[in-house]
């Protein structure tokens, strides 16, 4: 039986949703599209010192609305909101540009300056830049892992208890994440289309 290239294999899981199924999705983004509140009190990305969220991050003219932040930067709220807040394409689009991380911070490094903070997008156009730009960073470091790369401990790189995890599992996270808000923005694409109109059924 032949080696498998589980880099390659990683790398071809979100290439291949990217090119043929989400990346496709977005083309023609509207920026009316990008900040529809399909439900009142949607968080969304807003205008620095305008959000009613309980925390809002981001270091240019907009912030991500969210919930307070722990010691290790991770989102939760105290109490957890209930029921959780609806977000917006822009919001789903803007925490996507976080998970993959500035373009030109290495992925697979311990950051010398602790988690990076964003400038956050304000228009569609803008955010699919800046999705496109971290996609292509997130992939090239990916594959410049090699075998070796994806099978060493994620150490610093992730909270305590996955320490000792495989950076692989780190990037299947990661992956997941993509899969799952694209489509989420995907759908509200859909429903946005259909806003409006009443079944006549």
């Amino acid at each position: 039986m032949e080696d498998v290239d589980w880099n390659a294999e990683l790398v071809d899981q979100l290439e291949w949703h990217w090119r043929y199924q989400l990346r496709p999705r977005l083309d023609g983004l509207t920026d009316d599209e990008f900040f529809w509140q399909p439900v009142p009190g949607c968080w969304t990305l807003s205008r620095r010192g305008r959000s009613s969220a309980p925390r809002s991050i981001g270091t240019g003219e907009f912030t991500l609305d969210c919930a307070r932040l722990d010691g290790a930067g991770l989102e939760h709220a105290d109490p957890p909101p209930g029921p959780a807040p609806v977000t917006t394409i822009a919001w789903r689009m803007a925490h996507l540009i976080d998970v993959f991380g500035p373009p030109s911070v290495p992925h697979f490094q311990v950051p010398v300056d602790g988690r990076p903070t964003l400038d956050y997008p304000g228009t569609a156009e803008a955010a699919l830049r800046q999705l496109d730009h971290g996609y292509d960073a997130w992939v090239r470091d990916v594959r410049g892992l090699g075998a070796a790369g994806i099978a060493r401990p994620q150490g610093e790189l992730s909270p305590p208890q996955f320490a000792d995890a495989p950076i692989a599992k780190l990037i299947l996270h990661i992956h997941r994440e993509v899969i799952h808000h694209g489509a989420e923005i995907s759908l509200l694409r859909d429903l946005y289309v259909w806003k409006g109109t009443r079944s006549h059924v």
